[in-house]
């Protein structure tokens, strides 16, 4: 029996999604809860394999089991047993060969800047806080530039061992909440640390410190040093990943 869930989880207090040796992480966490409901060993898959610090709203992860639980019972359980820190949204039935990375079709992440004087206690964990008052109309014009199909190389990070840096962006936008800005991405897929390294180079834009025309160039360089730095992990959340129809 195959089973998918939706799940939502607040990254702060994990090592990201992935199995780490001593580190508390979301893979880890699902697992162990599976073990002790099911009695059995499961491996967990996610549609997207998200950083320490990163948080998740509308992450889709699937296992497979030999046992056929009550769901209903079962999504109880494992909200009680995974942990404060994650919540199990959504869980069903899936097809045999269902694989929620292969065949996600598209991603979409939001990244929260807290754009105000003074730090809030409410935005700590979930907002990149910057000081400086930020040129919204320059930063929406910038991340205009990215959406289409481009070579983003220069938005990767050093350590990424994708095969290819090409990804197509369908939405790249910044919109005010408050004293917040929120940059909204939806795409294919994404390169290690893209939409971080994307955001680091908008906020400079935001700043002065770079021309929305640079980003453009940036594009055409395909080098990452010449790009903005790597922006706070906490600051980004997967809203959600989009299928052929229902996730099943």
């Amino acid at each position: 029996m195959r089973l998918g869930l939706v799940i939502e989880y607040d990254g702060t207090d994990y090592a990201g999604w992935q199995v780490q040796p001593h580190q508390p992480t979301i893979q880890g966490a699902l697992e162990r809860a599976l073990a002790i409901v099911l009695g059995e060993s499961v491996r967990v898959e996610a549609a997207g394999r998200t950083d320490a610090g990163v948080h998740a709203r509308g992450q889709v992860v699937a296992f497979s089991t030999e046992k056929a639980p009550d769901l209903q019972s079962l999504q109880r359980s494992l909200n009680a047993l995974a942990g404060a820190g994650i919540g199990v949204r959504e869980l069903r039935e899936v097809r045999s060969d269902f694989d929620p990375r292969r065949d996600a079709r598209q991603r979409a992440y939001e990244y929260r800047i807290h754009n105000h004087p003074w730090p809030s206690p409410f935005c700590r964990r979930y907002a990149w806080h910057v000081r400086e008052p930020l040129n919204v109309e320059a930063v929406g014009q910038a991340a205009s530039l990215l959406i289409g199909e481009h070579d983003f190389g220069s938005f990767q990070a050093a350590d990424c061992d994708a095969e290819t840096s090409v990804r197509r962006i369908f939405r790249s936008a910044i919109a005010t909440d408050g004293d917040d800005l929120v940059y909204s991405v939806t795409a294919t897929a994404f390169l290690r640390h893209m939409v971080r390294n994307i955001v680091g180079t908008l906020v400079e834009v935001g700043r002065g410190g770079r021309t929305v025309e640079n980003v453009r160039a940036l594009l055409e360089a395909r080098k990452r040093p010449l790009a903005g730095p790597t922006a706070p992990a906490h600051g980004l959340c997967l809203v959600r990943v989009e299928y052929d129809g229902d996730f099943a």
